[in-house]
């Protein structure tokens, strides 16, 4: 099946899997989400980022984390900001910061995918590819 967004398709992925409390979900491996899911498992969003199968076939197998007895989620809340109807750039000074500094912004810049902390510490702006927190 093809995808038109794959970071958008991505993020569902990890969002219902989430809340199904399942132990992993699976994406579709390209440069783009192998990129986001090393951000996520390098913040602490994600336990592990694990590479399956050969050639068209390959999948990112992404382990999900969990807090407390009960299980909640560490991701609460995924969203989709720069959207191929609407992309949404930002330069250095205008990088936003998500929930004040709790959660992060995934920005593509011309260094590569960082969040937002990384690309003012570069001094580089991007396209705002999603919220996290």
């Amino acid at each position: 099946m093809a995808v038109n967004d794959p970071i958008a398709d991505m993020l569902t992925r990890i969002r219902n899997a989430s809340l199904a409390r399942h132990q992993t979900t699976q994406v579709p491996a390209t440069n783009l989400t192998r990129s986001i899911a090393q951000v996520l498992q390098s913040e602490g969003f994600v336990a592990g980022v694990e590479e399956t199968g050969e050639g068209v076939k390959r999948s990112l197998v992404i382990a999900l984390k969990y807090k407390g007895k009960q299980r909640r989620p560490i991701i609460t809340s995924l969203k989709r900001i720069s959207k191929p109807g609407l992309r949404v750039y930002s330069n250095k000074r205008e990088l936003p910061r998500v929930l004040g500094g709790i959660g992060i912004a995934i920005i593509s810049t011309s260094k590569g995918i960082m969040t937002d902390r990384d690309a003012r510490r570069e001094g580089v702006g991007g396209e705002v590819l999603c919220f996290v927190w």
